[in-house]
């Protein structure tokens, strides 16, 4: 049950994490990296960081290899900055939506192309 406290934590988590990877981290194999959305527990102990990262497979495995690397250094920061109960456990999840929708649109795109030569 998404309560509407909890929708407001997924949101704050959200900015700080993002700010945190895009401001503070020194990582040079963090890069082109969006914090798309967070997914809190309902017990705010752990939460799903859900990231999309611009480059090929490659890329995308290191990125997220070095935030996984970074993660005590990223929850000691939010817990600092949140004033929650307990500090959330981050898990992050690479989310290829971006990749998929392109994919779909170039594939409506070629549908709607070949349509028209007919």
């Amino acid at each position: 049950m998404r309560t509407r406290r909890l929708e407001k934590i997924a949101e704050a988590l959200k900015r700080e994490i993002s700010r945190v990877i895009f401001s503070e981290l020194k990582d040079p194999r963090i890069n082109l990296v969006t914090v798309t959305r967070t997914k809190p527990s309902e017990d705010l102990r752990t939460a799903k960081v859900y990231v999309s990262v611009i480059g090929d497979e490659a890329k995308k495995k290191i990125t997220l290899s070095a935030l996984k690397h970074a993660r005590g250094h990223i929850q000691s920061i939010i817990g600092k900055r949140l004033e929650t109960r307990y500090t959330p456990v981050l898990t992050f999840i690479l989310d290829d939506s971006a990749g998929k929708s392109v994919y779909l649109s170039k594939l409506i795109d070629d549908t709607l192309g070949e349509e028209k030569a007919v």
